[in-house]
């Protein structure tokens, strides 16, 4: 079946690391003649295909995939920015009469994309300046412990390591008075082009997504995912920097620099992914309203009747 691009029907596959996303994607893509539009935020990097568990060029055979590996590790790339990039590429995939199937655990991209950025008003760069010298004599623990003391929800759904998030949520209520959530729930609806979107949330149970996790990152050390964080490492690029801080990265920057081994290296990563998984399934579950959820990692038992209910949306017109 292929779809008319004109009626502006959208997939969107959403859930977190290890559920299957992958998978559920490539097959609806072949299924619906569609293309795959990334929204994770680590696999948008190039150089980090293995690290972030990125569809290698087997799997992606016979389906066009979008925002993989195209922007370099130096530089962040924000939500803003990632929107303007999926609009386009959904644009073209559109143009094409093919079906944009968006894929990722990044719920704030998702979210962005569906429901558009959120109009925080600019913060004085005085004010940004003197926060973030301060910040930068803290460690992150203390700097997410300030947060949690001021804003408490908004740290609870920020890790303590990504000091740059917790910095922007602490100048926003600095500057503004009002927690960033807050700004964030009260963004106005964006032109997204006509688009509509069938959202499918993958929510395993949680025991089944750390099993999952702990026997990836041991078959991405196989693949090679030293090799890639060497690479990195032999850049010098800043830690603070989102790449540096991609899961794994971390710990296998340590191993290489003699300070602990390749199993305790392996341990942290697996520990870190798991942390990760279960902040992303607490944000999905309270963020997000899925029009199908699925409980359990994605196997082909559940193609017929996800595909049912992809198939009805892309039948059914607007108006």
């Amino acid at each position: 079946m292929r779809a008319d691009g004109g009626d502006g029907g959208c997939v969107v596959i959403a859930g977190p690391t290890a559920s299957g996303k992958t998978a559920l994607a490539l097959a609806a893509a072949r299924r619906f003649g569609g293309e795959i539009v990334n929204a994770d935020s680590m696999q948008i990097y190039s150089g980090m295909a293995v690290l972030t568990d990125a569809p290698d060029e087997a799997a992606r055979a016979g389906v066009p995939h979008h925002l993989f590996g195209v922007l370099d590790p130096a530089g962040p790339c924000s939500a803003g920015a990632w929107r303007d990039m999926a609009l386009a590429a959904i644009a073209g995939i559109r143009a094409r009469g093919r079906t944009p199937i968006v894929v990722g655990g990044t719920g704030l991209y998702i979210r962005v994309l569906m429901r558009g950025i959120a109009g925080v008003p600019a913060v004085p760069a005085g004010m940004r300046a003197a926060l973030r010298a301060r910040g930068a004599a803290m460690t992150a623990e203390a700097l997410h412990a300030e947060l949690a003391r001021c804003d408490p929800a908004a740290a609870d759904r920020i890790d303590a390591g990504d000091r740059q998030r917790v910095l922007r949520a602490l100048e926003v209520l600095e500057a503004t008075g009002r927690s960033l959530l807050e700004w964030q729930r009260a963004a106005p609806p964006e032109d997204t082009g006509g688009l509509r979107f069938f959202t499918v949330l993958l929510m395993p149970p949680r025991e089944r997504v750390y099993a999952a996790i702990d026997a990836r990152f041991e078959t991405m050390v196989e693949r090679g995912a030293l090799d890639e964080v060497a690479a990195l490492a032999r850049r010098g690029l800043d830690p603070e920097l989102p790449a540096m801080k991609a899961l794994g990265v971390p710990a296998l920057c340590r191993h290489l620099a003699g300070e602990i081994g390749r199993d305790a290296a392996v341990r942290a990563a697996q520990q870190a992914s798991r942390r990760y998984a279960k902040r992303q399934m607490t944000w999905f579950r309270h963020q997000f309203v899925a029009d199908m959820v699925v409980g359990s990692q994605f196997s082909e038992c559940h193609q017929t009747e996800i595909f049912a209910k992809i198939s009805n949306f892309l039948l059914t017109r607007p108006g």
